[in-house]
């Protein structure tokens, strides 16, 4: 008897080592893109930005793969009452092998100009992102992305196009590159079931790399 209750007990101890080996190796074989803290993912905020607004963001982990075929580690600051739609579109990433290229707030020092948040720098070092307190392209009115209701991804796949303006300026929107969504995309369905609205889709300008779901008025 004494015998059988030791075999089991290192049978049991075996199998926690195991797994918690298996959970380091898991955690240890991901590349860290971003590990920014809640403090450093708001500085350089637009003062302009409102209270109201800034207190709904939350500061996520998220894990994908990137072009390098690794798994890798980013975050994103967005609207707190997005968080599971993002989690579920990435886990579907994760599953397809889709490459995204980086996931860092861009509240990051390489996406500041003059101490201030930088869309441009961002989409040009193919950076997905979310929340930044700014106007959309061209108007005068905010974008989606101020309220952290809108995901940018993979810009230099997935350009903002308009007559002959394209942003970021060195992309190329190629339906069969890697990373690239399209009309039919997993990813893009995805987002659609879940009710957000993909700028490929839009009539007046193609915004591909660009989703958004506002607040229901």
């Amino acid at each position: 008897m004494k015998n059988f209750a030791y075999s089991i007990c290192k049978n049991v101890l075996l199998t926690i080592i195991l797994l918690n080996w298996a959970g380091s190796s898991i955690a240890a074989a991901q590349i860290i893109d971003s590990r920014m803290t809640k403090q450093e993912a708001f500085e350089g905020l637009s003062a302009e930005c409102p209270e109201k607004i800034r207190n709904k963001q939350k500061l996520i982990v998220v894990q994908y793969y990137s072009t390098d075929g690794k798994l890798h580690q980013g975050q994103l600051v967005l609207d707190r009452d997005l968080e599971k739609d993002i989690q579920t579109v990435f886990a579907l990433a994760r599953t397809k092998h889709f490459p995204i290229f980086s996931v860092i707030p861009i509240a990051a020092p390489q996406f500041r100009k003059d101490g201030r948040w930088d869309d441009d720098l961002s989409m040009a070092a193919n950076n997905t992102s979310s929340f930044n307190y700014r106007l959309s392209v061209g108007t005068t009115h905010l974008s989606q992305h101020a309220y952290g209701r809108a995901i940018d991804i993979n810009p230099m796949q997935n350009p903002y196009i308009k007559g002959t303006t394209t942003l970021p300026a060195a992309a190329k929107y190629d339906p069969a590159a890697p990373g690239t969504l399209t009309k039919n995309h997993p990813l893009v369905r995805a987002f659609r079931r879940l009710g957000w609205t993909w700028g490929g889709n839009w009539n007046s300008l193609k915004d591909y790399q660009h989703f958004e779901k506002p607040i229901k008025k």
